[in-house]
């Protein structure tokens, strides 16, 4: 009875509740207006086309076109009504106004250096995701930086531990996900005996990501303590879509001399001290270098979203004569993505390395729901003679969003993807490596949400030590792992099989 009324007089609970009664009351408005007035229905009749011919040509992944068009002719009185409310993918108006003043400041700030430059136009691959980078978001390509990659949570948790414990200036974690448990209070005891000290400790947490982990003003609670925090976007009882753009990223970075990335949050299935869907895998990186300003000064942009005073970036990120620099080949890209744009940098760097590729292209994701774009690239690499694989898990922790990953196996496998899943259990890493080369390290996942609605991020490398380590880990991950072959897809229950295809068509909205 406690584990109920508990449930009840949650903010999840709350929130779900306001949301069902506004919508059930939109409905009821609209349906009473529709049967008294024909004007009425005939308006919203109109609007719905129009609001078709909209979703038709705006700039976007067909599948998503696709679906709101189905919802439109299905329901044509409420289809152009819901579209505004639900998928023009809107930015709460605060929040966009944030966003555009913290580009426009980093514009300001971005530095791109002319020898690096010049020393990459003889890389064809390399010059290619420069371009790339710096066009979509002015994030600089930077040389003599140490990359350390971490083929699990445990491994990463420790390098955490060992960063948070030296620092002496400040301290920034930003996660999706913070969840009371062992990882975290270890870390949360190292943050407050630092903000004790001096340190400046500043932690932004998602709050959709931690509306069931966390209490509702735990961000109170930590500002008492001194560790200065903010919820990102804190979800609201309205029936507006806005919240649907959510910090998805992972950083943490230390007196701007070391920054960690890559999928893990703070929780203890990340490090295996409490199972969840059998064994969790995850990876990232650590990077030490000029390149960690570029997370240093990413994280202050999210920060000064919710900041009465914006903190300038100067005093955080540490001069050229201060940055350590490491007798060591090869390059890196920090970026990060906003929905706030149309430029879908995460999926663009997915697509760029993809397409670059001439021998092999590995990725891991927790989540694959591709849109026809990724698709059509996908079947060209390997016509073009790639080794592309696609590893997911085997143990889902999600379901409905598990069905629609295995709607997709049977066409990829029929143009010659190959799909492993990871048999003993949960893959949450979003890693890619290709051709001994060039490698992807970061929070983007390959579904909608990541390419086009959450912020994301994460670094590219080319010819830098530790891609060795990572196709390393790739072939001891394939080793534990079951290719899924297109005579198992073929002889699913029929009805499962068309349940999935049904699936599909709502990706976008999964």
């Amino acid at each position: 009875m406690h584990k109920y009324i508990r449930i009840i007089k949650s903010k999840p609970f709350f929130i779900a509740m306001a949301f069902l009664i506004q919508l059930w009351l939109f409905a009821f408005l609209i349906t009473w207006l529709s049967r008294r007035f024909f004007g009425f229905y005939l308006l919203l009749v109109i609007l719905s086309f129009f609001v078709s011919v909209q979703v038709i040509n705006r700039d976007s992944d067909s599948s998503s076109k696709l679906l709101w068009v189905l919802v439109i002719m299905f329901m044509p009185v409420f289809g152009g009504l819901l579209y505004v409310l639900f998928g023009a993918r809107k930015i709460p108006k605060a929040l966009m106004i944030k966003d555009r003043q913290a580009n426009r400041d980093y514009q300001r700030y971005a530095k791109q250096s002319i020898q690096v430059m010049q020393n990459v136009k003889n890389d064809f691959v390399l010059d290619k995701m420069v371009t790339l980078a710096w066009s979509n978001g002015y994030f600089p390509v930077y040389d003599h930086c140490h990359v350390t990659y971490f083929p699990s949570g445990e491994t990463q948790y420790q390098a955490f531990l060992e960063a948070l414990s030296q620092a002496k200036i400040y301290i920034f974690m930003e996660f999706f996900i913070i969840n009371k448990s062992v990882m975290w209070d270890t870390i949360l005891q190292i943050l407050m005996d630092k903000a004790s000290e001096g340190v400046d400790v500043r932690l932004i947490y998602d709050d959709f990501g931690t509306i069931t982990y966390l209490p509702a003003h735990y961000d109170r609670w930590l500002n008492e303590r001194g560790v200065k925090t903010h919820r990102f976007n804190p979800m609201k009882a309205q029936i507006a879509m806005q919240m649907n753009n959510r910090d998805h990223r992972k950083i943490l970075v230390v007196d701007g001399k070391v920054a960690f990335t890559g999928g893990c949050n703070i929780s203890d299935e990340y490090i295996n001290t409490r199972e969840r869907f059998g064994h969790w895998k995850d990876m990232g990186v650590c990077i030490k270098g000029a390149a960690v300003e570029t997370f240093t000064v990413s994280f202050l942009q999210i920060w000064n979203y919710q900041a009465q005073e914006p903190t300038p970036y100067a005093p955080f990120v540490l001069s050229k004569d201060l940055q350590a620099t490491y007798n060591e080949p090869g390059y890196v890209i920090p970026f990060s993505d906003s929905p706030t744009d149309e430029n879908y940098t995460g999926k663009y760097m997915q697509l760029n390395l993809l397409n670059t590729s001439c021998d092999y292209f590995w990725i891991s994701t927790p989540y694959l729901i591709l849109d026809d774009e990724m698709v059509s690239s996908l079947q060209l690499a390997v016509s073009n003679g790639v080794d592309v694989r696609i590893i997911v898990p085997a143990i889902p922790d999600k379901k409905m969003v598990y069905q629609v990953t295995k709607a997709n196996y049977d066409a990829l496998i029929k143009k010659g993807v190959k799909i492993y899943e990871y048999t003993p259990g949960f893959i949450h890493g979003k890693v890619a490596v290709s051709d001994d080369r060039s490698a992807l390290v970061g929070t983007v996942n390959m579904d909608f949400r990541s390419y086009y609605l959450h912020y994301e991020c994460g670094i590219y490398m080319r010819d830098t030590l530790c891609i060795q380590d990572i196709k390393k880990d790739f072939e001891e991950i394939f080793k534990v792992s079951h290719e899924v072959t297109l005579q198992e897809c073929e002889n699913v229950n029929f009805f499962v099989r068309e349940f999935r295809k049904i699936l599909k068509i709502f990706g976008p909205m999964l």
